[in-house]
């Protein structure tokens, strides 16, 4: 804890008005879990963390009495286990934990100015960081994409600091205001709707903006959709492409997806719900049906959800079923080039597992060819060889 924090009290009233006479015994213990191998002395009727000199916290004689009393040489000081902050404490959730076991950092200096991109839960509010909670109470203001929405997280959390509407349809009208508050020696946190700024969310220009006016600009990691979906996906990590959300136009969409399907790294999309059908069909016609992918939309909530199979299962699955929640979307990449070329026995199980699912002859060769490095027309020779005769027949 910086040597500017302010001192934190938790007066006689605030203990013994929640914890009621018959209470207070039988609910002692609980109060007493957190402050564990913080060493305190006893100045009058404060107890003063011996490593966050502070910081002081005032409490009732009968509390202060429940403390076991000890010598370390010259001082008689007291050791208590963790204090667990319940209702009353509330306020003080963003300078101590609730957390058994979790304390702020004791030789953390006062901010400087500059822009802080404060990353924040992508849905659960337990993902809040430490240091995100500590730079969003010392910012002079807050930078919210919506500020109703991030209103929900400051209040749970007690922070008081005022904030100011930055979004995609503002950003250009702000950049100046916000510049002069930074020159002007203040700190300006920047968050977004859930997640890290920047990251397909406003703030990349305002940072770009900061850089080449020499003003610092400071990560404060946090919750990400992509690589939360990413190191739960199944799919491999060592390499991955972050597109977020496609294009609007068309012909960009295709133009992207065409090039997302030529890399080996593993593909991710931020996809809207309301266009997942669109997304999967574009999807299939250039990528093809066989490739693994994966669906995970409500993370870290309590309806979380990854669903996984191939990119034909997908189409199948949400064609009329139309998922709730952001989502995000990952796609295996192509396979490397320098594996065997398949044997003609699997080229041929290949193709009748696309005829048995009703595809044309012609559309069966195009999505196997689409994975091999087989010539098309010698996969056609292969397909007409073994599965013409058989399509003739069930035409006529």
């Amino acid at each position: 804890m910086s040597r500017i924090c302010r001192k934190i009290l938790i007066y006689v009233e605030s203990v013994e008005n929640y914890l009621q006479q018959e209470e207070f015994e039988s609910r002692k213990s609980m109060l007493l879990r957190s402050f564990s191998s913080s060493v305190v002395h006893k100045s009058s009727s404060v107890l003063q963390w011996e490593r966050y000199p502070s910081m002081a916290v005032c409490f009732s004689p009968a509390f202060l009495s429940s403390l076991t009393t000890m010598n370390r040489g010259k001082k008689r000081v007291l050791r208590a286990p963790h204090l667990s902050l319940t209702a009353p404490f509330s306020s003080l959730n963003s300078e101590v934990s609730a957390e058994p076991g979790l304390t702020m950092p004791s030789k953390q200096g006062p901010l400087k100015p500059g822009l802080y991109l404060v990353g924040t839960p992508i849905g659960n509010l337990e993902d809040i960081t430490l240091r995100a909670l500590r730079v969003l109470r010392s910012a002079n203001v807050i930078l919210s994409e919506d500020t109703r929405h991030s209103g929900k997280l400051l209040q749970h959390y007690s922070i008081s600091t005022p904030l100011l509407s930055y979004h995609k349809f503002n950003e250009s009208q702000r950049e100046q205001l916000v510049l002069k508050r930074l020159k002007n020696g203040e700190i300006v946190a920047l968050i977004s709707d859930a997640g890290t700024p920047g990251i397909s969310d406003p703030g990349t220009e305002l940072a770009m903006l900061c850089v080449s006016n020499g003003i610092d600009v400071v990560p404060i990691p946090g919750p990400s959709a992509l690589v939360t979906a990413l190191s739960a996906s199944g799919l491999p990590t060592n390499e991955f492409t972050f597109v977020g959300f496609l294009p609007k136009h068309a012909g960009s969409r295709k133009e992207r997806l065409t090039l997302s399907a030529t890399e080996a790294a593993t593909q991710i999309f931020y996809v809207p719900p309301h266009k997942l059908s669109l997304f999967l069909e574009e999807l299939f016609a250039i990528f093809g049906p066989l490739r693994r992918c994966v669906m995970a939309r409500e993370m870290t909530k309590v309806h979380e959800e990854f669903w996984r199979g191939t990119i034909d299962e997908a189409k199948q699955a949400f064609s009329e079923n139309q998922p709730k929640g952001e989502i995000t979307f990952l796609v295996e990449g192509k396979a490397a080039s320098a594996e065997e070329t398949p044997s003609e026995s699997q080229l041929e199980k290949d193709l009748g597992e696309m005829i048995s699912k009703g595809y044309s002859l012609s559309e069966a060769v195009k999505f196997v060819a689409a994975g091999t490095s087989v010539r098309r027309k010698a996969i056609y020779s292969i397909a007409l060889r073994k599965f013409g005769k058989q399509l003739e027949s069930e035409g006529e």
